[in-house]
């Protein structure tokens, strides 16, 4: 699990068919505080997040191939949460 901020979506004519029923987003992996930590990821999103929503991300590659419902999907990264509130020094 990791906790991040959306950032921005992702709009493609192409993609992996996997991919066509699927919101993806970009997410910045942050620390407890807030701060960048690491280089931004895709993510598929079913919970529909905002802009700069905090979300909790999961990189189990077989939960999300099983969400997307393929088994060769490129699919890595999966939204499983939205943050309402986040208590500062409290790690997800």
């Amino acid at each position: 699990m990791l906790l991040a901020r959306v950032e921005g979506n992702i709009v493609a004519t192409r993609k992996h068919p996997s991919f066509d029923a699927w919101r993806l987003v970009i997410c910045q992996p942050i620390g407890s505080t807030g701060q960048p930590e690491g280089a931004p990821v895709i993510a598929i999103d079913s919970h529909g997040a905002g802009m700069h929503q905090q979300v909790v991300l999961s990189s189990d590659g077989k939960a999300a191939r099983k969400a997307v419902g393929v088994d060769k999907s490129p699919v890595r990264w999966l939204v499983t949460g939205i943050v309402d509130e986040h208590e500062p020094g409290v790690r997800i």
